[in-house]
């Protein structure tokens, strides 16, 4: 009898966490809100963040100038017009007009070739081709510029080869990303961002929704120690928030063909990682905070911004201020993100991503044993 007693006591805490989880489980199940979050919000978000992240410029209009009017001429503004990149359209104007192109914003840049086009290239002389980009978005601007000289340059090769030989030829490998999809770089960071946002949501209401409901003075007479709590209400989330991640892994893939070259046991088992740190997070807000909108808004403010700015998600990290670099080691997506990306894109192994994976151990460990002292305050008042 005593070895039977003896063994009921010690399997009586996984008892007690399987009786909340189970209670929590059917909380979700019942509860519309915890549901919306859980399976529309991720593709929701999946799908307007792919499509509307985009690096890339497509059909970008592009007013032609052609003084020259001769078969050289045309043979470069084919090489523009064969390109996926520009809507290509000739421009009659007088060239002290063409402002009006960009404030009408009826072209984003114009290309200016000079009458002497021709005549300059038989007599093989260095031929200027005036390029004028409307610079209001910066970044588009080097964009254009970048593929207006791309195309250029190919002009020249084609127009050279086999007249000169050089003494030698480079010949440029892209590695990872061939064809520069800005996708294969989004994509693996939305997943971080949707996880991170969806863990922390989900956590952040659990225990104020026992604060608001006032079922947290039943636990201060129950038998159940804060941490079996803890434990007892992270597990379903943690079910709940690897389904999503594996749907919206798979989403990307399908939606978007971002390529996958490492191993998929790998990147679950670290995944589960960043969804248990974000969990934590999120119960370290709930037991801060006494009512659920509250908790949700500080848990979206607290992963939406610093995912977005801080991490390497949009912005790279290296071209900050010293200051913002350093508050990026905090931030469990820059790790996630470096997870991600080298296992999807390069195939990278658990050795080469040790350093970031025991990132993400620690902040999860503090995050956790915080979240737990934080409710045995709570449970102390």
């Amino acid at each position: 009898m005593n070895g039977l007693n003896q063994a009921s006591n010690r399997f009586a805490p996984l008892k007690r966490i399987s009786s909340i989880s189970r209670k929590e489980f059917l909380h979700i199940v019942h509860d519309p809100r915890s549901l919306i979050i859980i399976f529309v919000m991720p593709v929701l978000q999946l799908i307007m963040f792919g499509y509307a992240l985009n690096m890339e410029i497509q059909s970008t209009d592009l007013a032609v100038r052609d003084f020259s009017q001769t078969t050289a001429s045309r043979e470069l503004i084919q090489q523009f017009s064969g390109s996926a990149h520009f809507n290509v359209f000739p421009y009659s104007g007088s060239l002290d007009d063409i402002d009006h192109l960009f404030i009408n914003r009826e072209a984003r840049a114009v290309l200016i070739i000079d009458k002497d086009f021709h005549r300059r290239q038989q007599q093989e002389i260095t031929t200027p081709v005036q390029l004028i980009v409307d610079a209001a978005d910066p970044n588009a601007a080097t964009m254009t510029k970048q593929y207006c000289t791309n195309l250029i340059m190919l002009y020249n090769t084609n127009r050279t080869a086999g007249k000169i030989t050089l003494p030698f030829d480079i010949q440029p490998r892209i590695w990872y990303n061939p064809d520069l999809k800005s996708a294969y770089f989004f994509i693996p960071g939305l997943v971080a961002l949707i996880l991170v946002m969806i863990s922390a949501l989900l956590t952040s209401i659990t225990i104020t929704r026992e604060k608001e409901m006032g079922t947290l003075e039943q636990i201060l007479v129950s038998p159940v120690k804060p941490a079996e709590i803890i434990f007892g209400k992270v597990l379903p989330y943690i079910a709940m928030a690897f389904f999503d991640g594996i749907l919206i892994l798979v989403l990307g893939i399908i939606l978007f063909q971002v390529p996958f070259i490492g191993s998929y046991l790998l990147l679950l088992l670290l995944s589960v990682l960043y969804i248990i740190t974000a969990l934590s997070l999120g119960l370290m807000i709930s037991t801060l905070v006494s009512t659920q909108q509250v908790a949700m808004m500080i848990a979206i403010a607290v992963t939406l911004l610093p995912t977005l700015m801080l991490s390497g998600f949009i912005f790279p990290l290296k071209s900050m201020p010293i200051l913002l670099q350093y508050i990026s080691y905090i931030v469990p997506a820059k790790y996630y993100l470096i997870i991600i990306r080298g296992i999807m894109l390069k195939g990278n192994t658990l050795s080469q991503l040790a350093v970031q994976s025991l990132f993400l151990l620690f902040i999860t460990v503090l995050l956790l044993t915080n979240s737990i002292r934080r409710f045995k305050i709570n449970l102390e008042k």
